[in-house]
């Protein structure tokens, strides 16, 4: 059963679907990668070159995929991350809606990539509203960091109950499940770990992994991080257990990144072991 996942790719590095794809194909998931824009690398090593992809040729090849009968039939979810340009989000709200055509429960993972808390939002300014009126809404799953759920919330997020309580605004607005892909408030369990936090309508928990000292974090975990989440969820549907799972599976990736000393997340050297960490770090209720 294959993802359609619709994000950016460079041609460097492991970011968006060049993150993604990878790490579905290593747990044994077939991909079907629709690009958003084409970046020789991630921006944020301070320069690049490539384009946004028109929304026209998203929707073109979302299409294309839709007309291939016998592929088409094999779709199982539906993942969005960096959207590039304003319109696709439309063309991806428009992708959803014709995947569920006859499967009205298949599921969407949005990842609402808008910023971070340095260096603030970095994508147009007309993206977070889009996200919020046409995405928010059709997702099963969504995956902001902290910054992203006050951008989509309004909510200050300043300590954990505040963090729940822009989880739970999202939750009455269309998903199932919230992951709060970095918890950096100052309460809650393990206040000085790398922590994560999930959340449906019967509760909420936290995943933490002890904190790398990166002195230039990788691009990509986040990207990453959704894309494990999503088929971990895909074979247990509770959302601790996903969460356990994918973030034991990232912190493999981090730790192998740190140990080699590279910029990029060294995500070909740790594949072989993204189904098994060597570690489950446990979700605790909160």
């Amino acid at each position: 059963m294959s993802v359609l996942s619709i994000q950016s790719h460079v041609c460097a590095g492991h970011v968006g679907n060049a993150a993604a794809v990878p790490a579905l194909q290593a747990l044994g998931r077939a991909v079907w990668p629709v690009h958003t824009v084409l970046f020789s690398n991630h921006p944020g090593h301070g320069r690049f070159k490539g384009h946004a992809v028109e929304p026209s040729r998203v929707a073109d090849c979302v299409a294309g995929l839709a007309d291939l009968p016998m592929a088409w039939e094999e779709r199982a979810a539906v993942l969005s991350g960096y959207l590039g340009v304003p319109g696709t989000a439309t063309v991806v709200a428009q992708a959803v809606d014709r995947a569920r055509a006859g499967r009205v429960d298949l599921p969407y993972l949005c990842d609402p990539v808008i910023g971070d808390a340095l260096p603030g939002r970095y994508v147009d300014a007309a993206i977070p509203p889009m996200m919020r009126d046409l995405l928010v809404p059709r997702a099963t799953i969504i995956t902001p960091n902290l910054f992203e759920l006050r951008v989509l919330t309004g909510l200050p997020c300043r300590d954990l109950a505040g963090s729940l309580a822009a989880a739970r605004w999202l939750l009455a607005r269309g998903p199932r499940v919230v992951v709060v892909t970095s918890l950096e408030v100052p309460d809650g369990p393990e206040p000085g770990a790398a922590r994560c936090l999930a959340a449906d309508s019967t509760g909420a928990w936290v995943v933490s992994t002890p904190t790398l000292a990166f002195a230039r974090p990788p691009n990509g975990a986040g990207d990453l991080l959704a894309a494990l989440f999503l088929d971990a969820w895909l074979e247990d549907a509770r959302p601790e257990m996903a969460l356990s799972r994918a973030v034991s599976a990232l912190f493999v990736v981090l730790d192998e990144t740190l140990r080699r000393g590279g910029d990029e997340l060294a995500l070909l050297a740790a594949r072989d072991r993204l189904s098994n960490p060597p570690r489950l770090w446990p979700p605790i209720r909160v």
